[in-house]
């Protein structure tokens, strides 16, 4: 019984004599969090999306406090109310942040690119691309596997049933980037929401010359530089026989939409082709 008691108040000790080191350890050790943190903290959604480049919303508040401002930090999900509380709680000035969104740079739909090949795989972008050139022979376009889908936490990204492409809803797209990184031919880019909602971008990807373009994808970019000419900005430019559209210097008119021969440059808005104004 004796031998009972003593181990048990040995081990009493021992447990005790822990408590004491990791207590002055702790306090030794003991760095005094910033309550801000805490508060910008819960001022953040909470998605984690690593949208602003950083490991989550509690990495964003830390490294805000840290730095006592918001320059060079933006979360893409909060708006500009958040912002500015955010802003508040810092003791600066909100600056308002340019909202972007995800487009695709793909138009090859079921009717421009008819399916070529059977594939039995997993249903999943990164493997196909990885196996195969893709169900429809391009080695450039978009898989319509839906990879994009699943990695979107706000239900932005859609495939549509009939072109089999994903389609991007601007209204709920927060420009968190994870599209743009699960995407294994880096289709999905983030461009400037642009003003009232209106947007110019070259949808293809196919750095083929134009004849061999065309007979993979009926709407690839023949990069006949035609664009180019109507740009009255300079945004537009053609390199590997793939034109691209500058959002800083492209102001939407649309010119460059009207004259492309495969309807590979897309616009948020209604253009009218020159054929059509002719016509009028």
């Amino acid at each position: 019984m004796s031998l009972l008691f003593t181990t048990i108040l040995l081990l009493g000790l021992l447990g005790l004599l822990g408590a004491v080191v990791l207590y002055a350890t702790a306090r030794k050790f003991h760095v005094e969090e910033d309550p801000r943190i805490d508060e910008i903290a819960s001022l953040l959604p909470g998605a984690n999306c690593g949208g602003c480049g950083l490991k989550g919303c509690r990495d964003f508040a830390t490294r805000c406090v840290a730095e006592g401002s918001l320059k060079g930090f933006h979360c893409p999900v909060s708006g500009s109310e958040t912002i500015a509380k955010i802003a508040s709680v810092l003791g600066v000035e909100a600056s308002a942040a340019e909202k972007n969104v995800a487009v695709l740079r793909c138009n090859g739909s079921c009717s421009a690119r008819p399916e070529r090949f059977t594939y039995d795989g997993a249903s999943s972008c990164a493997v196909m691309d990885a196996v195969a050139v893709g169900t429809r022979g391009c080695s450039f376009g978009c898989l319509g596997c839906g990879d994009c889908t699943e990695v979107c936490s706000f239900g932005a990204i859609a495939i549509n049933p009939d072109t089999l492409l994903p389609e991007v809803d601007a209204e709920k797209c927060t420009a968190c980037g994870a599209c743009v990184k699960e995407c294994p031919r880096h289709l999905l880019e983030l461009r400037p929401a642009g003003r009232r909602d209106r947007r110019v971008w070259v949808a293809c990807a196919n750095r083929e010359r134009g004849g061999i373009a065309r007979k993979t994808c009926s709407a690839a970019c023949i990069g006949c530089s035609k664009c180019v000419k109507a740009c009255p900005f300079g945004a537009v430019t053609v390199n590997d026989n793939l034109s691209y559209i500058d959002p800083l210097l492209c102001k939407a008119c649309g010119k460059c939409v009207g004259v492309c021969p495969t309807g590979a440059i897309l616009a948020t808005f209604p253009v009218t082709k020159p054929s059509e104004q002719s016509n009028a």
